[in-house]
């Protein structure tokens, strides 16, 4: 159990196993814990450094030397130097197991001290519920997720105990001040080594008991950074708000997964670019599309639409699917003119002039998860998808940029946008002739 316990994800092998940008992740997580660290421990020399000045002191004035002050400005010191090194993220492994050390040291330390500065017999310390604070500098180390330092703090507590224990009773061979009587302990100087053993056991079990929590712990962190790395990639290839639906989804996901909903769907694509691609090389090509699909993207989203699917060198983008969206229909045509606007003042790839068709309908769709068991990909189906790419195909026709379908312009109607019927056409797959529309901005 022990051995299964001690940080398994800090071993070299699983380390290795976990790619570089997670493990950038989780350091980012590790950096931002010991900042946190640093400031509760400068709460709890603070915390010191008040009660210390609070407190009546009983010693005599003639004391010549006072420690508590001085083990307290040196662990403020520690303490501050560590916190400056934490926000600079220059915290170097062995400095934190020097830390913990010294952070057990200083502690203890100071309570070693308490015995010179109020003139009492050694076993005196071995009363102070300042040993307490031992427990809040174990389980600050839970913060960071990592169980070698939980394990290392607790070690260090439980025998820099035993050494003040041990200082105790031999410090005066003559008398040891060793009790059986709890009553005796309770009330006078003397030391029971039953009290001191458990309390050396007590921090030895909650050593372990925060050191298997963190060792679970740490393994739901690195599922948790793990999938949220994954889930920023995989929003790459489907669209965003489909990911946040598939991992905060109750059950797994599955092929036919989707919803059926009005949805007004922009297709669009570039005028003549087969004989534009015919003249540039592979790599010219590739580059000039990008650059496109960069510009003619940003208008699309900051309207509210969502990139389905990049074929070839059209977009097909949906407006009110997968995620709700008021006057979509409007908005996928300002998007549309927005899209002509930016395409008449930028050039592409080597001064390439671009322009783009665009063809607009809205109907109800139906978006889901398709493909098999073990690769799935977000796509929008029905003959309104199809329409808008005929739509699209319509601008060629009638020498226009932008077509939209009497559904697009009826919820759009009230928009400060001209609309210019064209009249009806025979659309390839339907029987009906269809009104068609193109669209200028008011």
């Amino acid at each position: 159990m022990i051995s299964n316990m001690i940080d398994p994800v800090s071993r070299k092998g699983m380390t290795e196993k976990l790619p570089a940008r997670v493990r950038e992740t989780i350091e980012a997580q590790q950096d931002e814990s010991e900042i946190l660290i640093g400031w509760v421990q400068l709460a709890v020399v603070s915390a010191f450094g008040v009660l210390y000045i609070l407190a009546p002191k009983t010693f005599s004035e003639d004391v010549a030397f006072a420690p508590v002050p001085w083990a307290l400005s040196v662990y403020l010191l520690f303490t501050v130097v560590r916190l400056l090194l934490a926000h600079a993220r220059r915290l170097p492994h062995w400095f934190v197991y020097t830390s913990i050390i010294v952070d057990m040291s200083l502690l203890l330390g100071l309570i070693w001290s308490f015995h010179i500065q109020y003139e009492q017999p050694a076993s005196f310390y071995l009363k102070v519920p300042t040993l307490l604070y031992v427990f809040i500098f174990i389980s600050l180390r839970a913060l960071r997720f990592e169980v070698r330092y939980v394990l290392l703090s607790g070690l260090a507590a439980a025998f820099g105990w035993l050494c003040m224990v041990w200082y105790v009773i031999s410090v005066d061979p003559n008398d040891p001040m060793i009790t059986k009587d709890y009553v005796q302990y309770m009330t006078s100087n003397s030391v029971l080594l039953g009290a001191e053993f458990d309390k050396v056991i007590s921090i030895l079990m909650v050593t372990l008991i925060l050191a298997a929590a963190i060792a679970r712990g740490r393994n739901l962190l690195i599922r948790s950074v793990a999938e949220g790395v994954a889930a920023r990639d995989l929003s790459k290839f489907v669209p965003t708000e489909v990911v946040k639906q598939v991992t905060s989804s109750e059950h797994g996901i599955r092929a036919g997964d989707g919803e059926v909903r009005e949805a007004t769907i922009l297709f669009t694509d570039l005028e003549g670019f087969t004989a534009i691609s015919e003249s540039l090389t592979p790599v010219q090509l590739i580059t000039t599309l990008n650059e496109y699909f960069a510009a003619v993207t940003e208008p699309i989203e900051r309207n509210g639409g969502v990139i389905n699917q990049f074929q070839g060198d059209a977009i097909l983008a949906t407006f009110n699917l997968p995620e709700r969206l008021e006057n979509h229909a409007a908005r996928a045509i300002k998007a549309a003119l927005e899209i002509q606007t930016i395409l008449a003042d930028k050039r592409f790839g080597d001064g390439i002039a671009l322009r783009a068709r665009v063809g607009i309908n809205t109907g109800i769709v139906v978006g889901g998860l398709v493909g098999t068991g073990e690769r799935l990909g977000y796509t929008v189906h029905g003959d309104e998808v199809n329409l808008a790419a005929r739509l699209e195909q319509l601008n060629k026709e009638y020498e226009t940029q932008i077509v939209v379908s009497a559904r697009t312009r009826e919820l759009a109607a009230d928009e400060a946008l001209r609309f210019e019927q064209m009249g009806e056409t025979k659309v390839r797959g339907r029987k009906a002739p269809v009104t068609i529309y193109t669209v200028r901005e008011a």
